[in-house]
């Protein structure tokens, strides 16, 4: 397997383009946006950049990389020569659906096709295809480059084979992939977004601030970043859609999202990729500063 395409050329699938590419692999990254294709290889090249001045990357190795990523607008085109799609759209059923309905219709019939989905069922996913057993779910972590973790989710039909092959690939890229069953959230965001809900209510019920909390959580339970700073990170409005899906998976009152998160995406405080959050971005800022709502 040497041909890849990545549908969306976002944070998720710049990173994923990146990654195939710096292993040697053949990329299409393909989005509608000719502005945020262009945007996501300027990104790249940036990232690989950094690589080569920590001198984890050759600087032969950086250019060996781009020179492997070719850009498409045209997703007939971009999958054309695919012997795996990785599709990294925004976390939205509907869209995503009609993107596996269009992937199956024009994909090579041997190609497998795999989501990078956070929390959507990979077997509803399948379902609108004719190939569900070639379906599957590979749900990388942010930033894609730096982190190990793959987790790897079977759909209800997806076959021993295509899993096997996606675990093998996995490693092929310095990941480590974990297989995981098909259910809401699958373990990272079952696990880790009661945690960062619970957080957001503990803010609005009064009984800590923002700093506070999320201090709590880094010395005290040695988490790298809090909560709240990882919601941010994450994008508020991507935390209220995989609590959404576990809401209405489970029909669990646990899972049921914060009001201060529901309101606060509704005000367009996405976090970090709007600006403001829990905390405020500055652009070129690394300081991390308390959004004014939040301030005592």
């Amino acid at each position: 397997m040497k041909n890849i395409a990545v549908i969306g050329s976002g944070t998720m699938g710049n990173g994923i383009a990146h990654v195939f590419a710096q292993y040697g692999y053949k990329v299409s990254l393909i989005d509608v946006s000719e502005d945020a294709l262009k945007k996501a290889l300027a990104t790249i090249d940036k990232n690989l950049s950094r690589q080569v001045e920590k001198a984890t990357l050759t600087a032969e190795n950086k250019q060996q990389a781009l020179s492997l990523i070719t850009p498409f607008t045209d997703l007939k085109a971009g999958i054309a020569q695919a012997e795996l799609v990785v599709e990294a759209a925004t976390e939205n059923v509907d869209l995503k659906l009609n993107i596996f309905r269009e992937l199956d219709a024009h994909a090579a019939p041997e190609a497998l096709l795999a989501s990078n989905t956070s929390s959507i069922s990979i077997t509803k996913i399948a379902s609108v295809t004719k190939r569900p057993g070639k379906v599957i779910g590979m749900h990388f972590m942010n930033p894609v480059p730096l982190m190990k973790l793959v987790e790897v989710i079977r759909g209800y039909t997806t076959t021993d084979a295509v899993t096997q092959t996606v675990m093998e690939l996995s490693r092929a890229l310095g990941k480590v992939p974990v297989e995981v069953n098909d259910y809401p959230g699958f373990v990272a965001n079952r696990i880790l977004m009661p945690m960062i809900n619970e957080a957001i209510c503990s803010l609005h019920e009064g009984v800590a601030g923002v700093e506070e909390i999320d201090t709590v959580m880094k010395l005290g339970m040695a988490h790298p970043m809090g909560p709240l700073q990882l919601a941010d990170f994450i994008g508020l409005d991507v935390c209220l859609a995989i609590l959404q899906v576990l809401f209405q998976g489970f029909g669990n009152p646990k899972y049921a999202p914060c009001p201060l998160l529901v309101n606060m995406v509704q005000a367009g405080h996405r976090g970090v990729k709007s600006g403001t959050g829990f905390y405020a971005y500055a652009a070129g800022s690394k300081e991390l500063v308390v959004a004014p709502q939040f301030k005592k």
